[in-house]
């Protein structure tokens, strides 16, 4: 049997297959007028009375606290992720909570505490350190959106800090692409040896705990931390029980 699939051959079947498609959904509905487009029902969301506009830091928490309950004991709601939110949300945003965490795959927010579109505005880098870039950005989810909590989140076996402790461990220096990584995260290092226990673990948390102090030392947070408008906490993110502890 011959396989060779020829380029010309290929785009015929491609042009006849998008005909064919044009063909059955370009039919007018009934009465004349515009086309209409069938919509096959796809993931169940579940639909709920509109969240209302959180300012409060301690309710944020909450909100995070009971959305992390949830998504540990597979209750999960899948809030704010209806057709109907989506389009609210494309005329302006206001999320309740501001989250730094790591690149990780296996942590993404909006999942781990069960939030929706427009619920929390996150900056995700690996190790979860802090730049000029991130600094902006949760200045600007703070005091442009209006969000009165902001989480840095570090998580277990955090493979940037490793790299990092690895690198200083065996006086080597870093790794091109792991430069601005180890340099940010070392020194948590020095903080994490002075407390007992796993020295990887420590360090993860010291590194979210200078984060934060880097977050709180810039003037838009400090002014409204003063005024209790906003509250700036870490947590630490468990990969194997899914539970995320907010300090």
């Amino acid at each position: 049997m011959d396989l060779t699939f020829s380029r010309r051959r290929w785009l015929g079947l491609v042009g006849l297959g998008a005909a064919t498609a044009l063909a059955g959904c370009g039919k007018p509905a009934s009465g004349g007028g515009s086309d209409t487009v069938t919509v096959p029902p796809g993931e169940v969301f579940v639909t709920e009375s509109p969240r209302p506009v959180i300012t409060n830091p301690d309710v944020a928490l909450q909100q995070l606290r009971d959305g992390n309950r949830r998504f540990v004991d597979a209750q999960m709601r899948n809030p704010n992720r209806d057709p109907a939110s989506r389009l609210s949300l494309s005329k302006s945003q206001k999320p309740f909570a501001v989250v730094l965490s790591c690149s990780d795959s296996r942590l993404p927010p909006e999942v781990i505490f069960d939030q929706g579109l427009g619920d929390l505005f996150v900056a995700r880098v690996a190790g979860n350190i802090v730049d000029a870039a991130l600094l902006d950005s949760i200045e600007y989810g703070v005091a442009h959106l209006g969000a009165p909590l902001v989480v840095v989140m570090g998580h277990q076996s955090c493979g940037a800090v490793s790299a990092t402790l690895k690198t200083v461990q065996d006086h080597k220096a870093p790794e091109e692409d792991m430069n601005a990584l180890v340099s940010a995260i070392t020194p948590a290092i020095a903080v994490a040896e002075k407390r007992q226990g796993d020295l990887l673990d420590n360090t993860v948390r010291a590194n979210a705990e200078l984060s934060k102090d880097a977050i709180v030392a810039t003037s838009v947070i400090r002014d409204r931390l003063n005024s209790g408008a906003v509250k700036v906490v870490t947590a630490y993110y468990s990969l194997d029980t899914g539970v995320a502890t907010i300090a």
